[in-house]
Parts: structure tokens; sequence; C-alpha cells
């Protein structure tokens, strides 16, 4: 008959996958936390254990700062998000998903990742190493290019250090090449791990003065490692205390300054006499 519709033979499996895929595609997410841990141990190869059972949610938008001393399990918490690490036990989940069933690459490709050695390439320029995952993505290079000069002006940069090379640049400024290159292909979630810990005072400031700002405008699902405790209060939704591997409480930073919860009152004190002020989320 003319004008008949053409049709194709599909097998069973053909049909369930494709069932699967449109299903998947199409489950509402936002409901469901953006990251969560579930009973997830991590052992090295020698048997020694860096975390215990954790369990623990990443709310959609919300900046979750793991604060804790060194060994105490942030930074492994960190790579098991993005799988630089695989748990040894219990499962991380990213947007619903196990990460351990996902494309790695397409996991990373969601998530930006910022490291306070920065980790920029030295051959590269600045607009070359902000415009590095859109360019493996086949982005045009005019959408790059565009994307690039709109990162820097959002991270405080100025165009004309576009052509400069890393070595050529401060350490805030490197940073700063840091942050846009991990917003470079707009992903949901930023993982952060001490990136501000290695600069002088006033310079750690401003950064940390433009990722409020950043965030009040982004509205990023952010996991931010620090062992500062004035950092944590400052830039938190909430905080996640460990200690050697263990989360011990999660908690506001108001209520974290009023915890009777010991390590937390512990390092209260602490910073109170180290600053002799108090502080309040946001305050300069």
């Amino acid at each position: 008959m003319a004008g008949a519709w053409k049709t194709s033979t599909w097998s069973r499996s053909d049909v369930a996958v494709n069932l699967i895929c449109w299903a998947d595609m199409n489950r509402d997410t936002r409901d469901e936390p953006a990251i969560e841990f579930r009973d997830v141990s991590y052992e090295l190869p020698s048997g020694q254990r860096v975390l215990s059972n954790l369990n623990l949610q990443v709310q959609r938008g919300e900046t979750l700062v793991v604060l804790g001393r060194s060994g105490s399990g942030k930074t492994t918490t960190l790579k098991l998000i993005n799988r630089l690490l695989r748990p040894t036990g219990g499962e991380v989940r990213v947007n619903g998903a196990g990460t351990g069933q996902r494309d790695v690459i397409r996991l990373r490709r969601g998530i930006g990742y910022v490291i306070q050695e920065i980790g920029l390439l030295p051959h590269f320029t600045v607009e070359r190493n902000i415009g590095i995952v859109p360019s493996i993505d086949g982005w045009p290079l005019d959408k790059i290019r565009a994307r690039t000069q709109e990162l820097m002006q959002m991270v405080g940069l100025e165009s004309q250090l576009a052509p400069r090379y890393p070595h050529q640049l401060s350490g805030g400024q490197r940073q700063r090449v840091g942050v846009a290159r991990a917003l470079a292909a707009d992903p949901a979630i930023l993982l952060m791990d001490e990136p501000f810990g290695a600069l002088d005072p006033l310079t750690r400031d401003d950064l940390q003065r433009e990722f409020l700002s950043l965030q009040q405008r982004l509205h990023k699902t952010v996991v931010f490692v620090t062992h500062d405790l004035n950092e944590a209060l400052r830039l938190a939704s909430r905080v996640a205390l460990m200690e050697a591997g263990e989360l011990i409480t999660v908690l506001s930073p108001q209520e974290f300054l009023r915890s009777t919860d010991p390590l937390a009152a512990a390092y209260v004190r602490a910073f109170r006499a180290g600053t002799g002020l108090d502080t309040n989320r946001g305050s300069s």
C-alpha cells in the first residue's frame, strides 16, 4: 500500500535494552541525592583500612565540606566519587546510579575536579588549559574560545592572560585557571581537594570570597575537602567531620559551633583559641 510505514524486526533483547535505556534517561532524579555513600569502605592492598562503613548523602546544589586531619580519609572519600579509587566494600552512587556500573570517562566528564597542586599542563597556555575538556568533547573552536573568555571573566582572570603559560602566573592566578578548567564543560558536580591550601592568606581570602559568589550564581553540587575549620565554616552548607577513616558527624556551620560532640568541640576550642573570634558562614 502506497505511503505505508516501513517496519523493522526487533529481537526481544533489543526491545529490553532500549526500554531500559529509555527508563534510565527519563528517570526523575531530582529528589535523589546527587552523591551517596552506602556503607562504603576502602582498604589499601596491604590490608590497611583507610575508610570504614561510610554512609553519607550530598544533596543537589549544596556545598558539603569534608573536614578532618591528615589521614582522616578526606581525599580518599573525594576520589571515590569520580572513581579515581574504587571502594573495597559498599557502593558509591552519583545521580542515582552506582559508579562501578558507569562508563568512567562519561562519569568524570560530568564532575569537575580541582586540587591543591592545580595540575595545569605546563606546555599549554591558559586558554588551552581551560578549554581542554570541551576540546576533548569535540566542541567547535569558536564555542571553546567563547566559553574560555566567559570563564576567565567569571573567576577574575584578565583576558590578556589567555596566551600565557602556567609558569608565568602567580599561585592565585594558577588556582583560578584550575577552577575555570573544572567548570569548562559545565559539570553539575565539583570536587575540590584543599584547592586554596597552598596560597597566602590574602589570596586565599580573595578566592574564598569568589567561590561563595560563584556558588550563589551556579548552584553546583560541591564536595570541598579541607583541614581548616575557618574555611569550612565560611564555605559550607554542611560540614562532614572525619577522623581515622570514620564519619563522626554532619552539621551545619551554626550547629557545628554549638556541637557537644567531643571532636567537634575540640576543633571549635582550637579555632577560637587561635583567632579569638567567632565566625559566621559567608562572613568576611
